[in-house]
């Protein structure tokens, strides 16, 4: 017998999209491994406005392989406002990889927070294994008086499902790629996400978009699960 359960929906298609934030993206041009030219941000921006997305944080890394200083990604974020006509809200925050370079600034206070308030961080980990410390980097973030967001927590190898349940029980808040509950990183990180959004863990969405093809493609031709779409509103619209 035929069961809505075993119907799948396009990701265009699920409305996520339509009025929404995208809280991670690498559309800031020329300062990482995203977007490289003003002319490319450009036409990102005119696609997602053609997709609905009312807001963007453009969260460019800072790592020790890409040491970006928030006084330079403040001067460009101005070059691209400038340049740019449309209707959507940018703002600008930071990726920040927690690495010794992140340890540098967040004792000195030289960061690029995310959220309207000013008082979340977005941060990432080597995909492979965890930084030295991990938890007790998160508390000091904590301490000092920021919200962390972990980033794509469904594409770490080494996270499992004992790692998640710890972060949540710090209230360390969670940020999905919709790339990865389409499958744009693989099986792995699709099923991990699929459990993520299923146990209520994710507060955010975000593209994490380095090249407009390459998510276009997963948005377009990737099907996600009846079930999976029905758990997606509760992440849309969040506000900080």
């Amino acid at each position: 017998m035929f069961s809505l359960f075993n119907t799948k929906q396009k990701l265009i298609n699920t409305g996520i999209l339509n009025g929404a934030t995208d809280w991670h993206s690498h559309i800031l041009p020329g300062v990482d491994d995203g977007i490289q030219t003003m002319e490319e941000s450009l036409a990102v921006l005119d696609s997602y406005e053609k997709l609905g997305i009312r807001e963007v944080w453009l969260t460019p890394h800072i790592m020790e392989d890409m040491p970006n200083t928030p006084d330079e990604l403040r001067a460009r974020f101005q070059e691209l406002q400038e340049a740019y006509e449309g209707s959507i809200i940018l703002h600008l925050a930071a990726e920040n990889m927690l690495d010794n370079l992140f340890s540098e600034r967040i004792e000195s206070g030289d960061l690029l927070p995310i959220g309207s308030k000013g008082n979340h961080l977005l941060v990432e980990t080597s995909y492979y294994q965890a930084p030295m410390d991990l938890y007790g980097t998160l508390k000091r973030i904590i301490e000092k008086g920021y919200q962390p967001i972990l980033a794509h927590p469904e594409r770490y190898i080494y996270m499992t499902d004992k790692d998640y349940d710890y972060l949540s029980g710090m209230k360390v808040k969670m940020q999905m790629n919709l790339m990865s509950l389409a499958g744009g990183y693989g099986k792995s990180a699709q099923d991990k996400a699929q459990s993520l959004l299923a146990k209520g863990y994710y507060s955010f969405f975000g593209s994490d978009l380095h090249r407009l093809a390459a998510f276009l493609s997963a948005i377009n031709t990737k099907a996600l699960k009846k079930e999976t779409v029905t758990l997606l509103p509760r992440i849309q619209n969040v506000i900080l």
